[in-house]
């Protein structure tokens, strides 16, 4: 299968990778450092305790996806409307499009811009980008996506490549808990340029991230969305599994470039004042977050 890659980051880099060998026809379209060290050398894959080269297409022109019958959107939210104009006019008809991206209401605002069936996915992996064309794996690698029309072929094939897939009809509460995830992490992770394993072991952290997570459940279950009440337990003891992650969040700050703020902690202190309900821990992340961005 031709399949494509848009948003070529830390996500869509491991998962095109898995894809390619599969040996499936992939095309990275992504930031012009990372594709010509791709195309010079192949994307350099680390996981599993060891490094391989792998070959397969990259550049920065979405025209590109033309032809793709997979199409894999891995961009940051904010840049989700961006993305589905430049995709656009080169969509195959018959194409599969799944969202890879954090927060919720994504594969929704492609649908509506695209006039197409999107299919949202929870993605639970923790990389980074160790470098142009460099993946680095740290753990995890599955994905939920939503009941719908070809998607039970599409987890087979997701599958096939190493990449465990469940078809669920409870998407949407996969997405919220992929969302409370990352406010749990994300933020502190960046504050402190620190990963979660180091995260955990200071002094009120545990406390915090809960008081975080207080604030998600009760924005989550405002928008007919309940989470189990052993999330927390569950989050909390997932961060240990992973303790050299950065988040998302803290790569951006690092590398200088704008995070998805807005989309993780922001949108509980947005979703939650619709419901009158206040987030005053995650407002607070937000604006320390901001005022870095804004540093940086």
């Amino acid at each position: 299968m031709k399949i494509a890659v848009m948003g070529a980051g830390a996500v869509g880099c491991f998962f095109g990778a898995l894809l390619a060998k599969a040996g499936h026809e992939v095309m990275l379209i992504g930031r012009p450092a990372h594709v010509e060290a791709i195309r010079a050398g192949g994307l350099l894959l680390e996981w599993t305790g060891r490094s391989e080269r792998v070959v397969l297409g990259a550049s920065t022109d979405p025209a590109e996806l033309t032809g793709a019958e997979l199409v894999l959107v891995c961009v940051k939210s904010g840049a989700t409307e961006e993305a589905g104009a430049r995709m656009a006019p080169y969509l195959a008809p018959e194409a599969m499009i799944v969202s890879l991206q954090n927060g919720v209401g994504n594969a929704q605002r492609l649908t509506r811009m695209l006039e197409r069936p999107v299919f949202p996915a929870a993605v639970y992996v923790a990389v980074d980008m160790a470098g142009a064309g460099h993946v680095r794996h740290h753990g995890r690698g599955e994905l939920v996506i939503g009941s719908a029309p070809r998607v039970e072929e599409l987890a087979m094939l997701l599958g096939e490549a190493g990449i465990p897939t469940t078809v669920s009809d409870e998407v949407e509460v996969a997405l919220w808990s992929k969302l409370v995830l990352n406010c749990a992490y994300n933020a502190l992770s960046a504050i402190a340029r620190q990963p979660y394993g180091q995260l955990l072991e200071a002094e009120g952290v545990p406390a915090l991230i809960r008081s975080v997570l207080r604030e998600c459940m009760a924005v989550a279950a405002a928008n007919g969305v309940y989470l189990p009440e052993e999330l927390a337990d569950e989050i909390l003891a997932l961060g240990r599994t992973m303790p050299g992650q950065f988040s998302s969040t803290a790569q951006d700050l690092i590398r200088g470039r704008a995070t998805e703020i807005d989309y993780l902690n922001g949108y509980i202190v947005q979703a939650g004042a619709e419901h009158g309900i206040a987030a005053p821990v995650n407002q607070a992340l937000t604006t320390i977050v901001k005022l870095l961005e804004r540093g940086a």
